[in-house]
């Protein structure tokens, strides 16, 4: 999955219109990001790419481009 597929992926699981998420937002500011998305952030990872995201990584992660290095899709586009 490449960077702009995962960016659509949390535009969706986020409940954001297609391509709103660049990668640069922080993530307390987006109003849809609170612990059940933490949750599908987590499965979603999990089913697109197999990676398995630890709790505590996530917990650190302060903006949408700290999401995709967590998942391991390229962060530059």
């Amino acid at each position: 999955m490449d960077r702009n597929d995962f960016l659509l992926a949390l535009d969706e699981m986020l409940e954001l219109d297609p391509g709103t998420l660049t990668g640069v937002e922080t993530l307390e500011s987006l109003e849809s990001w609170d612990s059940l998305a933490v949750i599908s952030f987590i499965a979603l990872v999990d089913e697109k790419t197999g990676v398995v995201v630890e709790g505590e990584k996530l917990a650190k992660a302060k903006t949408v481009a700290d999401l995709l290095a967590l998942a391991g899709a390229p962060v530059t586009a």
